[in-house]
Parts: structure tokens; C-alpha cells; sequence
């Protein structure tokens, strides 16, 4: 893509992403998308195919960035723990700084047809299995236990931190979400040791 052409699609996406945060996905239509990133209704099927390719380019793209974060923080992550304290971290404050990307995430994504959760899972998979591995060094560190079933930790790790920011949200956003990480981290390492 061209620079011109992928500055447009990234107008695009970061319209929708506010339009779908403040209508829902099922009340965003591509017309006010297109109002939002000041482009004609034409200009987003040059782009993208429907609604639907809309909302999974904007999870591949969002969400790869941050999965890209994530990699980068856990490198310089001495143990299993700081690894796992850095992707809170970074899950946290990335959201908080950018809620209409939590509204989407948290709430959107579960009001989606089945076959869109599919599509968005696979965008998620990579966190998920980055988790994984975070619970296997610590597991070949000595730092986790070694009984821990992998595939069920790493979902309820990923499950609470999601958890977390959707209470957040539905709360109204009445406290930072990244004041939380302490809290959150100390509980999962007690399970975890």
C-alpha cells in the first residue's frame, strides 16, 4: 500500500473505531464512518469488503499492535513474574488510554455474530499462546509451579485481565484501570507459585 493509500486506511479504522464505540457495531453504519474519516461511502469498500472486514482489520490491526508491545516488553523482562507484570501493564494502560479500543474490545466483540468472534479469535490467539509461554518460563524457572495445566492458566490469566477491564468499563470508568495491575499481578503469582 501506498503511503497516501495506507494513511487513508488508517483514517478509516480509527474512524470506525470511534463510530463503533459511541453507536455499537450493529448501530454503525459505513456512512457514518465514512462522515467520521471525511471520505465519501465509496472510498470504504476501496478498502474494505463490508462492516464485518471493517471490525476484524481494525482487531488485526489494533490488537497486532499491541501483541507487538507485548513481545517487545517481555524481551527485556528479566523473569516469568516481570513478563507477566509488563503484559498487565501494557494490557492496562494501553486500554485506559484509548477507551473507545476497550469499548470495542470488551463489549462489541460479544454482541458479533459467531463467525465474527471466530475471525477475532484468531487475532486474539497469538496473545493467548504469548501468555502460554510467559507460564512455561516460569514453570522452567522454578518460579511456577510445575503442576500448573497450561492451556487452562493461560486462560485465566487472559480471562481476568479481560475481566478486569470490561468491570472497568461497566463501572463507568470510575477509577484507572492501570492502578490495578498490582493487585491483579500479586493475585495471579499467588496462583501460580
Amino acid at each position: 500500500m501506498t503511503s497516501r493509500k495506507l494513511e487513508k486506511y488508517e483514517l478509516i479504522l480509527d474512524a470506525a473505531l470511534k463510530v463503533i464505540a459511541e453507536n455499537g457495531f450493529h448501530g454503525s453504519q459505513i456512512s457514518k464512518i465514512a462522515k467520521e474519516a471525511g471520505v465519501a461511502d465509496g472510498t470504504i469498500y476501496l478498502y474494505f469488503k463490508n462492516k464485518e472486514d471493517i471490525l476484524i482489520s481494525l482487531f488485526q490491526e489494533r490488537l497486532g499492535n499491541l501483541v507487538g508491545m507485548f513481545h517487545s516488553s517481555i524481551k527485556e523482562s528479566s523473569t516469568a513474574e516481570d513478563a507477566l507484570r509488563k503484559i498487565c501493564e501494557i494490557h492496562f494502560t494501553e486500554l485506559e488510554n484509548n477507551v473507545n479500543l476497550a469499548y470495542v474490545t470488551q463489549i462489541e466483540l460479544r454482541q458479533s455474530s459467531l463467525e465474527l468472534r471466530k475471525a477475532i479469535g484468531l487475532v486474539v490467539k497469538p496473545y493467548i499462546e504469548l501468555i502460554e509461554h510467559i507460564v512455561e518460563r516460569g514453570m522452567s524457572e522454578g518460579s511456577f509451579r510445575q503442576d500448573l495445566d497450561l492451556k487452562l492458566t493461560r486462560l485465566l490469566i487472559f480471562g481476568a485481565m479481560d475481566e478486569v477491564v470490561t468491570s472497568w468499563l461497566i463501572s463507568g470508568r470510575k477509577y484507572s484501570l492501570s492502578a490495578q495491575v498490582d493487585k491483579t499481578v500479586e493475585f495471579f503469582l499467588k496462583g501460580l507459585k
